[in-house]
């Protein structure tokens, strides 16, 4: 089953956050929890984690673009 890592609310008011720093890449062994990408929301950066263990599939916000709270970020294919 394929799970969406989803860009989260930071603080109050904030709408939008900008991809910082993949720590993953395609096709890496992630592990539920574990932090794989830093994205920056209202001058703070907030770390965002694989919302399942599996394999990221795919990364859908390059670095640097910028995407409303609540957006898939990218995709990871659970393990079995």
């Amino acid at each position: 089953m394929t799970k969406k890592v989803i860009l989260p609310k930071g603080g109050m008011g904030t709408t939008e956050g900008t991809i910082a720093k993949w720590l993953k890449a395609e096709g890496d062994v992630v592990t539920e929890g574990e932090v794989i990408v830093e994205v920056e929301m209202a001058k703070a950066v907030e770390e965002v984690v694989a919302s399942a263990t599996g394999v990221l599939t795919s990364i859908l916000l390059a670095e640097g673009e910028t995407a409303e709270v609540y957006t898939p970020i990218a995709l990871i294919e659970e393990a079995r």
